[in-house]
């Protein structure tokens, strides 16, 4: 009966301890990296980032080009020099001239020009903190998963050291005569079974401590240390309040509007160019031996060639209006769409959260007490007290997983109104 004063000693407390242990939050160490942290990370170094900053630099400079006249071309000419006497200057008609020529395009066409440079200019601004928002939202989705996988890893380790505690009490039993060697295998499987799934939340978390790296743009080994994984906050606005603000504040939205009215600009440049262009030259004519010359010249082009040149450039850039302004819709409609689910979702892992924290979790719990106490006077074997330990980890490990979620959901909610919800307080 030595055993059975063993198990009944034991048991309480290892369960015991196993149900007041739950997910908990790592304390802050030398290894901490807050969410804030990353994202100023991502922000100050992330190169995708980076390369959206430089184009929207490389479109402000495209602005002044778009709105400048054509380079002057000046020349210089030997004229009606004698063939066979190259240095003489006795010919009335000799010429050493010099001359400069400016072309002028049709009044309006280079403000266009300029006008849709400046929309193009302004679009790629926006979308660079589009780029921007993006990127804090993957930071955060990948952020709050690897804070995931870290609760996961200290509860299955948790319930692991307490399945091998079963196996010792299972195996001193059998070894006494008092037990099944069924009881030993099943703890054994039980415990194998644990191992396997910590090695690969394990594998899973170097995986995606690389990428995180990788978005806070540095090498893809150095360490993540102790992790944040807030609650659910309180109940988000709703879908009607958050789509009003994504349509005046998410950068992608204006930018689809700027992109319709620099096409629009284009249209009009297009429009005039079957204008003709102008071109005013003087000239210059220096003759050694008689009067110098003057030459003033006014030009035009002719737009010959205007039904394979400048009207498929009119109807392109009707086109590529029609295009804006359709993407811009179809943007619109997408936000809004995506703002509906990613509340929807949100809300769901919150309830869900407070559900398992109040109900789920303590009457699992409850049932493990239960089980422990039936196990005690033979009423169910040992594999119903192996399995409800088991159901409670289940749980708890979902638990922590919808508090993750609901923070990846809000965060890309937060993405598309640009605008802090507050939701992780």
């Amino acid at each position: 009966m030595k055993a059975a004063r063993i198990l009944q000693a034991f048991l309480p407390l290892a369960v015991t301890a196993a149900l007041q242990a739950g997910p908990g939050i790592s304390q802050t160490t030398a290894g901490h990296l807050s969410v804030d942290e990353a994202v100023s990370l991502a922000r100050e170094a992330n190169p995708a980032l980076r390369a959206a900053r430089m184009r929207a630099d490389a479109a402000a400079e495209r602005i002044p080009q778009a709105g400048a006249l054509p380079n002057p071309t000046l020349g210089f000419g030997l004229v009606n020099r004698q063939f066979a006497d190259f240095g003489s200057t006795e010919e009335r008609m000799l010429q050493n001239r010099f001359e400069i020529s400016q072309r002028f395009p049709w009044p309006g066409t280079l403000s266009s020009s300029k006008d849709r440079a400046e929309h193009l200019s302004v679009a790629s601004d926006l979308e660079m903190e589009e780029t921007e928002q993006a990127l804090i939202a993957r930071v955060k989705t990948v952020y709050y998963r690897l804070a995931f996988m870290d609760r996961a890893l200290e509860i299955m380790e948790e319930t692991r050291e307490l399945l091998r505690e079963f196996l010792d009490v299972s195996s001193t039993l059998y070894s006494v005569g008092e037990g099944l060697q069924q009881d030993v295998l099943q703890a054994q499987v039980a415990v194998a079974s644990m191992t396997e799934d910590i090695t690969v939340v394990e594998q899973d978390r170097l995986a995606m401590a690389a990428r995180l790296n990788a978005l806070l743009g540095r090498d893809a080994t150095i360490p993540i240390g102790d992790l944040d994984l807030p609650p659910p906050g309180g109940q988000l606005p709703p879908p009607d309040t958050l789509m009003a603000l994504a349509d005046v504040q998410r950068p992608a939205l204006s930018a689809a509007r700027e992109r319709a009215l620099a096409a629009e600009a284009g249209y009009r440049a297009a429009k005039r160019s079957i204008y003709p262009d102008f071109a005013l030259l003087f000239a210059y004519g220096q003759r050694p031996e008689f009067n110098d010359l003057a030459t003033i010249m006014i030009g035009i082009s002719l737009p010959l060639w205007a039904g394979s040149s400048q009207l498929p450039q009119r109807r392109e850039m009707l086109a590529m209006q029609a295009m804006e302004e359709a993407r811009a819709i179809d943007l619109y409609n997408e936000t809004f769409a995506r703002i509906a689910e990613l509340r929807a979702e949100a809300e769901r892992d919150r309830r869900l959260v407070s559900l398992y924290d109040t109900s789920v979790l303590p009457q699992a719990r409850a049932a493990v007490e239960s089980a422990l106490s039936a196990y005690r006077v033979g009423k169910v074997d040992f594999m119903t007290l192996v399995q409800n330990e088991l159901t409670v980890n289940r749980f708890e490990i979902e638990g922590v997983r919808l508090a993750a979620d609901y923070q990846r959901a809000l965060a890309e909610l937060e993405a598309l109104v640009a605008a802090d919800l507050g939701g992780a307080q």
